[in-house]
């Protein structure tokens, strides 16, 4: 018989060799340990983006078509997607992508699938293609290109034999993949498609032979192959803390939001040309705020006319988005008041998102703390984590020395990708960072300040009077 003891240091070692052999078994899922792709940090930090809508529903005052539309209601007369190009980039837009066909089935290019397309126009008598030229305009001016290919189909025949129209999709999107480049992203719009269920993983699949690094836009649901998720809403803001990587059914996944939204109220084509649908300035920033400043990725619907051109009132718009913007958040208070022998915290305050403050190590609560020789005032603080290792803050807070001891001027969870926090405009000689949670070292890209009063409006309060500024 074996002395109770040794049974007891059996059964220890027992049970420990067992749990030494199987960790990924006895261990959850963590969401502290996903990470992102190289694809998904190079794409999040492009940060804002612009969607066209411009179609036959542009000649026809729609916003989805039928799929009855003619084809020769197409012929714009004077269309310049450099126009568009250049237009979204003064408000500070990195990347394009194009509807290249909508709900309605109708094609933007000359696919060889279908004669409900370009080719069936009298638009540059039946040779245009437009897929082609948004695309070589977007790489003369540096920016990114991506595709919108609606699944949903309601003009083609096919549509009601679900393997017949899974054809011809894969058929398209290979059109798309194959022969326009490098496309940044590629939109799946889960709208409509009444019951049809699709063949996603076909789809993905025929994409990923030509274009290994595109992301993919979806719905939470096509959780395998999605790269990126709906915000939830078309009203340009993140409803809550935001955290990248998601859950379904047990299993975890690195997918940051999108924020969808168009320049003009309720309008995603064109047609629309009055003061009242444009979103105003003030409206516009709200927007940045509430999505880029929540972590997000902002996605601004445009609209050309049926001329083929933005107007006039929405580009001098973009314009003053763009302005405000940089009046807002072009002047970090840190550059060059601070003070620091702290080489490693220097690069938190160099406004170089390519470097990053580390916490020490092991440690899951840090503070940063910058020094003024002169008191500064401002309303408004961003901070961005760097993301290859990880979303690893979970609570902290903003301080301000008040002579006496330190004042929260803002407190909140996740920051992720960038986060921007507004408060009662403060005065200090010292502020800090306080990680008070972190699943790691906390690593940070960047920690600024401004004051919104120097330009860019009052810090905090919405167009509509809300009272922005955290509680």
């Amino acid at each position: 018989m074996i002395p109770a003891k040794d049974l007891w240091a059996f059964c220890v070692l027992l049970v420990g060799g067992i749990v030494a052999v199987t960790p990924s078994a006895a261990m959850p899922p963590n969401f502290a340990d996903v990470t992102p792709s190289p694809q998904q940090v190079q794409w999040q930090d492009l940060e804002f983006g612009v969607l066209v809508h411009f179609g036959t529903n542009t000649f026809l005052g729609l916003e989805w078509g039928d799929g009855t539309a003619r084809p020769a209601v197409f012929n714009p007369d004077s269309l310049d997607p450099e126009q568009w190009v250049k237009a979204a980039q003064s408000a500070g837009a990195r990347y394009i992508v194009l509807v290249a066909k909508h709900h309605d089935g109708f094609c933007l290019w000359p696919t060889e699938e279908s004669d409900y397309s370009v080719k069936s126009s009298p638009w540059k008598g039946g040779k245009g293609d437009l897929v082609a030229e948004v695309a070589a305009a977007a790489r003369k001016h540096s920016m990114k290109f991506g595709v919108y290919l609606s699944p949903w189909d309601r003009h083609e025949p096919r549509y009601k034999d679900s393997a017949a129209y899974d054809d011809y999709y894969v058929s398209q999107v290979e059109d798309l993949a194959a022969h326009y480049g490098q496309l940044t992203e590629f939109w799946l719009d889960g709208a409509g498609s009444e019951g049809h269920v699709y063949d996603f993983p076909r789809f993905i699949e025929k994409l990923r032979i030509y274009q290994p690094n595109t992301l993919v836009f979806a719905d939470v649901a096509l959780f395998d192959y999605g790269d990126i998720r709906w915000v939830g809403n078309e009203d340009g803001f993140v409803p809550y803390e935001n955290w990248n990587v998601i859950d379904r059914h047990g299993a975890l996944r690195w997918r940051p939001v999108e924020v969808d939204t168009p320049l003009r109220k309720g309008h995603w084509f064109g047609g629309v040309d009055d003061e009242a649908s444009l979103k105003s300035v003030a409206e516009l920033v709200q927007t940045y705020e509430e999505s880029v400043g929540r972590g997000g990725q902002l996605m601004l619907g445009l609209a050309p006319n049926r001329h083929g051109l933005l107007p006039p009132s929405d580009v001098a718009r973009l314009r003053e988005f763009g302005m405000a913007i940089n009046a807002r958040y072009g002047n970090n208070l840190i550059r060059g008041r601070h003070r620091s022998d702290d080489a490693n915290l220097e690069r938190a305050l160099d406004d170089d998102p390519d470097t990053f403050w580390s916490a020490p190590a092991g440690q899951h609560h840090a503070i940063a703390e910058v020094r003024f020789d002169h008191p500064v005032t401002f309303d408004h603080a961003m901070i961005m984590e760097w993301l290859p290792g990880g979303q690893r803050v979970r609570q902290y807070q903003i301080e301000i020395w008040t002579g006496s001891g330190w004042k929260t001027v803002a407190r909140a969870e996740a920051i992720g990708h960038k986060k921007i926090d507004a408060f009662q405009r403060a005065t200090t000689t010292r502020v800090r960072l306080n990680l008070l949670s972190t699943t790691d070292a906390a690593q940070i890209r960047e920690f600024a300040l401004y004051d919104s009063r120097s330009g860019g409006g009052a810090g905090g309060v919405a167009s509509d009077g809300r009272d922005n500024s955290p509680h």
